[in-house]
């Protein structure tokens, strides 16, 4: 059955949410690495350090997202888990830059990525909850843009506060930059607040009397839920099969493109890898820019992609946009001055906007409605394993493979982007969603 059609504002306001989540991840992404080394981390074990993200991920949202599908209550089945995330999500926020010690930081991390955790897939079932088939690549290419704005302006905080007046130099007993501390209290009030107006403007569709039976009926008990993720994970559809390389590729090199992207601005633009120094700073500022920068392209270039990717496929626009961001990624390490890094920016920002909206346009119209939260909550695991091999392999290359040179990590990161461009082309997907998409 068609649901209703949902008006252009009406999809805005849904997604809003999406905004407080991506500026939480956002200054994840941009000020993580630097934390740790204020704190005195080892530049090579840098990658154990970000391991809460992609194990929250595969433990928390493949059960969180089983859950929703068979939650009853009379706020619906997602909207209970977006709450209690955000909640959580802005304590882990308001805390992470009074950190005062290596492992502390490593904690609040743990709680900060399972929170958001606990927000993600719910959200992204409930798209698919609310919109016909037809207006699924709008949807979720809003929650890229969505993501792009929050994002950017996450990366651009540190530097908005320098602008009104703000010391980049005033540091705590922990080295921690006040403008970092600033920019992480500003994201706790972001965080619940978009959820908060994504709750007031948006309702789910109440459920029908065999749905509410049905979820009533399912199995309860960790045993159960787990028997309901390893059963979709044998049932799992062919397209979505077809996803897990090009998530291999994309997600391992997205994550060293965070992790080492401000060490690699150190050196190529500052000469430096002192974490205590100035120029270390201006670095971390650098980053601020030109993340922002392609945050706010991946922001525009979603709205852009909807029209094409009706077009030609989102499997062809995922193709282009992660070349180019390879391109990019190869390009960086080359350029010694902070305007041209503008330009490969761009490619980057297309493969977020795209990595963040068109994978989800491939999978939505090859899941069944019913299982959908679990689908959402497996397809999580193709984001954090890479993230899991990541972080397990490349501690062991770093020094031997990549010289001990985070400018090496850029580039590798560069090269297993075009990889993922080519894997996504063998993506095919079933004939009805195309055509729900055309009718969009």
């Amino acid at each position: 059955m068609r649901k209703p059609r949902l008006n252009f504002a009406q999809i805005l306001a849904m997604n809003f949410g999406f905004f407080g989540i991506q500026f939480s991840f956002g200054l994840q992404q941009s000020n993580m690495s630097p934390i740790y080394r204020y704190l005195g981390a080892d530049e090579a074990s840098l990658p154990y350090l970000w391991l809460a993200g992609p194990m929250t991920g595969l433990l928390v949202q493949p059960i969180i997202g089983a859950m929703s599908d068979r939650t009853v209550t009379r706020w619906g089945r997602r909207t209970p888990y977006f709450l209690i995330g955000a909640i959580f999500c802005s304590l882990g926020l308001f805390a992470m830059p009074f950190s005062q010690t290596l492992w502390m930081a490593a904690s609040l991390l743990w709680i900060l990525d399972a929170a958001n955790n606990v927000t993600m897939e719910p959200y992204r079932a409930f798209v698919s909850d609310k919109l016909d088939s037809s207006q699924h690549s709008l949807g979720f290419l809003t929650q890229s843009a969505f993501t792009g704005l929050g994002q950017t302006l996450a990366y651009l905080t540190p530097s908005l506060l320098v602008l009104i007046g703000m010391n980049k130099d005033a540091v705590n007993a922990s080295n921690i930059p006040y403008i970092t501390i600033a920019a992480f209290v500003t994201g706790a009030v972001f965080s619940i607040g978009s959820i908060a107006v994504s709750l007031l403007t948006t309702r789910e569709h109440p459920m029908t009397a065999d749905e509410i039976a049905a979820a009533r009926n399912a199995p309860r008990g960790a045993m159960a839920t787990l028997r309901e993720i390893a059963a979709g994970i044998v049932d799992m559809p062919q397209t979505m099969r077809r996803l897990f390389l090009v998530c291999l590729f994309q997600w391992y090199a997205m994550f060293c493109y965070w992790q080492y992207i401000v060490l690699s601005l150190a050196q190529t633009l500052f000469g430096t890898s002192d974490q205590t120094s100035t120029a270390f700073r201006d670095a971390g500022l650098v980053n601020g820019h030109i993340g922002g920068f392609y945050n706010f392209i991946a922001c525009i270039g979603a709205f852009a992609m909807v029209p094409v990717v009706r077009r030609i496929g989102a499997a062809r626009m995922h193709s282009v946009c992660l070349a180019l961001a390879g391109i990019g990624m190869l390009a960086i390490p080359m350029i010694h001055s902070e305007a041209l890094l503008f330009i490969p920016m761009i490619g980057i920002g297309l493969a977020w906007g795209s990595i963040m909206g068109n994978p989800y346009v491939m999978l939505a119209g090859s899941i069944p409605a019913h299982r959908t939260g679990l689908y959402m909550g497996i397809f999580n695991m193709f984001i954090v394993i890479p993230m899991l091999i990541q972080i397990v392999t490349l501690p062991l290359i770093y020094h031997r493979w990549l010289d001990g040179n985070p400018e090496n990590v850029i580039r590798l990161a560069g090269g297993l982007m075009i990889a993922g461009g080519i894997a996504v082309l063998f993506v095919r997907q079933p004939a009805p969603s195309l055509a729900a998409v055309a009718r969009g």
